[in-house]
């Protein structure tokens, strides 16, 4: 699991197409060792795209994006939205970033984006701008402090009346979370799904 949200460059490459449908989205993206998604997209990601509400929002952070599927749906809705993805995981980056025969971005290519670009970020060391929304599901085999950090530093980098999505199970602390983070937050459960919960945020 650690592999998730480190560099580890020894693993076996084995780098797969998984084609995925949410709603009536269908989408591509590639998994490997190392990367979470690595055998398609995961019940929580699902749900949390199922149940997101991304009206009257255009510029859009996707924090730990992994191999994309969140940064990827959501530049499909709507070609004028813009959408920044990070992760600190190369691997992870890199897979987003595979390219075609004239180096463009063999993952936008196939999901006919335009509108979304990847980058390396220790959290938002490397972010400079504010969204509307930032959306994560946050790493928690990282640890309580890094999962904290992605949480309590989002609330920077919103725009005025901008929101923070996350998908968290019951059992992984999103009761703890909602109750530590009150003091900037005010939280809405917008969707309790088979112990996963979806949580949307505003700054007070």
């Amino acid at each position: 699991m650690e592999h998730y949200f480190t560099n580890n460059k020894n693993l076996k490459e084995n780098i797969n197409e998984i084609n995925s449908k949410v709603k009536d989205t269908e989408f591509v993206f590639y998994t490997d060792n190392g990367v979470f998604n690595k055998k398609g997209l995961d019940y929580g990601t699902r749900v949390l795209l199922e149940n997101i509400d991304l009206s009257n929002k255009l510029s859009f952070l996707d924090v730990g994006c992994g191999c994309g599927p969140i940064g990827i749906y959501i530049s499909k809705q709507n070609k004028n939205y813009t959408v920044d993805m990070i992760d600190v995981n190369e691997k992870a980056v890199n897979l987003v970033m595979l390219e075609d025969y004239r180096g463009n971005a063999y993952e936008f290519i196939k999901n006919k984006i335009d509108n979304a670009t990847v980058f390396i970020s220790d959290v938002y060391e490397n972010i400079k701008n504010k969204y509307d929304m930032i959306i994560t599901n946050p790493p928690i085999h990282a640890g309580k402090t890094k999962v904290y950090e992605i949480i309590r530093g989002a609330s920077n980098y919103l725009n005025e009346n901008g929101e923070l999505w996350i998908v968290i199970r019951k059992n992984q602390g999103a009761k703890s979370l909602m109750k530590d983070m009150s003091d900037i937050y005010n939280f809405e459960i917008v969707k309790r799904d088979n112990g996963f919960y979806i949580l949307r945020a505003n700054k007070i």
